[in-house]
């Protein structure tokens, strides 16, 4: 069985795919981690890529979803399909190298100290490049807004680049993981430490993707602002 499996979701990331997957082939354990993608039917050719490099690599395998829901809905698949394999850590992380592939394995160390470990753009030594100062503001400010209304005192709630031990995932209701967008996230690390587990940070810093169209939009943005004080609101009368 894997020790661990690292999610790797796309839509319309031919670009980047392939030197992704070479990067990450450099810096894992490939004799027991693995990469999985996870592509939402893609229209550039992202899935046969992936397709190719599954043929090319032992350590890479598919999943392919027939249309694109967002990225919480294929995390969600991945994690499924990550326990199910057996493995033992489970990370997430964005295939346009707007996280370093370096990084992972400082993520799996740290794994062994907590449930959840968070890559964060905002813990000392963190931080962003190539980013304007409305981005800046929307991102730093979101964080903010949800670590008031949630009570967490985690910097970095809307970042993707994680590693989950199995029993962080066990503990909480994937199904109940039903924000399509960067809620995700937040409701991810959210409902891991309403269940009393661990969740640590180490610094980051985060690099605007290599090649490719951004995936953000102004609906991403709405979903996080109202999905929050609901998730507050749910475990306040003790449905979370």
């Amino acid at each position: 069985m894997p020790r661990a499996i690292l999610c790797l979701p796309t839509y319309n990331e031919r670009e980047n795919l392939e030197p992704m997957i070479d990067e990450l082939g450099a810096v894992l354990d490939t004799a027991r981690d693995r990469v999985l993608v996870i592509d939402d039917g893609s229209p550039d050719g992202t899935g046969e890529i992936a397709d190719r490099l599954a043929t090319e690599h032992p350590w890479v395998f598919v999943l392919h979803r027939a249309t694109k829901e967002g990225i919480g809905p294929a995390y969600v698949a991945g994690f499924r399909r990550a326990l199910a394999e057996g493995a033992e850590l489970v990370l997430e992380m964005d295939c346009d190298f707007s996280h370093s592939p370096s990084d992972v394995q400082r993520l799996i160390d740290a794994a062994a100290g907590a449930e959840l470990v968070l890559g964060s753009r905002y813990a000392p030594g963190g931080g962003t490049q190539n980013w304007g100062l409305v981005r800046r503001i929307v991102s730093r400010g979101g964080c903010l807004y949800a670590q008031i209304l949630l009570g967490l005192p985690v910097r970095d709630l809307t970042g993707g680049f994680k590693c989950f031990r199995r029993e962080a995932l066990e503990a909480i209701d994937l199904d109940a993981l039903s924000a399509h967008g960067y809620a995700f996230q937040i409701e991810a690390t959210y409902r891991v430490q309403r269940a009393g587990l661990r969740i640590e940070e180490i610094p980051i810093t985060f690099v605007e993707r290599r090649a490719g169209a951004s995936k953000m939009t102004g609906a991403i943005v709405a979903e996080a602002m109202w999905r929050v004080p609901v998730l507050r609101l749910r475990a306040l009368v003790g449905k979370l």
